[in-house]
């Protein structure tokens, strides 16, 4: 077994541990919060870069 998947399933074990515990909601309520965060933090990024590269290309085919 691979580094990376031993640590995916070391990583999973400990969720399951804390979600059959209060703290474990809690853990969980902020991870689905994180998880929206990045979610939205990555379409703004990519809805930039798509804008950024538009411009770009118009630059280009201005001056070209």
């Amino acid at each position: 077994m691979s580094r990376i998947a031993e640590t995916i399933l070391k990583v999973r074990m400990r969720l399951q541990d804390l979600m059959h515990s209060e703290a474990g909601q809690d853990l969980v309520e902020y991870g689905l919060l994180v998880s929206l965060i990045a979610l939205t933090a990555v379409t703004a990024v990519k809805n930039i870069a798509t804008a950024v590269n538009l411009m770009l290309s118009n630059v280009s085919s201005s001056l070209g």
